[in-house]
């Protein structure tokens, strides 16, 4: 059965939120900071522009919109209430913060320049319709703009079959959500059925040899665990092996390991 726009909120995303949360995306953001940051300046935000982030989360990218719509007005909406509490000490003024669902969200009349949305989809059943939904939201002339995963395309030297096993739990556990977690792909083909021109894509892959880049894969494997458990995904014994091989594996200053591939991709609303 297709899910609704009263269906939606909760019952989709498998990523614990709260404080641990927060810090997951503390780590991942810092990671995507230079590529997230030359996305945005290549789509161009006006100083006055109103923006919108989707399901911002602890508000990294809230920070960068609102860095260049200065002059402007920006919103982040999450339904996590603890990071958004978070979000708020760290925001400027003109940065409005809301507690609410996608699906609220998108019943709003309000028009933006620039409508951003960063591993959200992947989350979602009917990812199309939910790009013309946000499509909707954008104002003539204005952009969407969306990032999100095609997580069998990440990979690791030499073989892990830990790390093998991990991207395997969290991709079926999105999946036994209703979303997919390989969407990046798709994106540009949702943002052309959405009505927009000028459609762009660029991909990106974080890779390291150590640091934050090593430990994402484990901290979000952690963050899905009981949801994994309770679609009966995997077990509690076998997450605590993965994990801790996972860990070993990280921490070897001869191993690499990517994040999966991140499909970036924007379009613009007809004038």
């Amino acid at each position: 059965m297709a899910l609704t726009l009263a269906d939606v909120s909760s019952s989709t995303y498998v990523i614990h939120g709260g404080r641990a949360g927060r810090q997951r995306l503390r780590t991942l953001s810092a990671v995507l900071m230079p590529t997230t940051l030359a996305l945005l300046d290549r789509v161009g935000i006006a100083p006055t522009a109103r923006c919108l982030d989707v399901g911002c989360g602890g508000g990294d990218v809230t920070v960068l919109l609102a860095e260049r719509a200065s002059g402007g007005h920006v919103v982040g909406v999450d339904r996590d209430p603890v990071k958004i509490d978070l979000a708020r000490a760290e925001l400027p003024p003109h940065v409005e913060l809301r507690v609410e669902d996608i699906a609220d969200t998108v019943r709003a009349e309000d028009r933006y320049d620039v409508v951003y949305a960063r591993f959200l989809l992947s989350h979602l059943a009917d990812a199309a319709g939910w790009v013309s939904r946000l499509a909707a939201l954008v104002a003539p002339g204005g952009h969407l703009v969306v990032e999100d995963t095609h997580i069998s395309g990440m990979f690791c030297s030499p073989r892990s079959r830990a790390f093998g096993d991990a991207g395997r739990i969290y991709r079926s556990t999105v999946a036994a959500h209703g979303g997919d977690a390989d969407i990046g792909p798709s994106l540009p083909r949702h943002l052309h059925a959405a009505g927009l021109v000028d459609v762009g894509i660029d991909v990106v892959q974080p890779a390291g040899l150590d640091g934050d880049t090593k430990q994402i894969l484990g901290l979000t494997l952690r963050a899905v665990a009981d949801n994994a458990i309770a679609a009966g995904v995997t077990t509690r014994v076998e997450l605590d092996v993965i994990d801790h091989q996972l860990r070993a594996f990280a921490d070897r200053p001869d191993t690499v390991m990517t994040t999966a591939p991140i499909v970036q991709t924007w379009g613009r609303r007809p004038a």
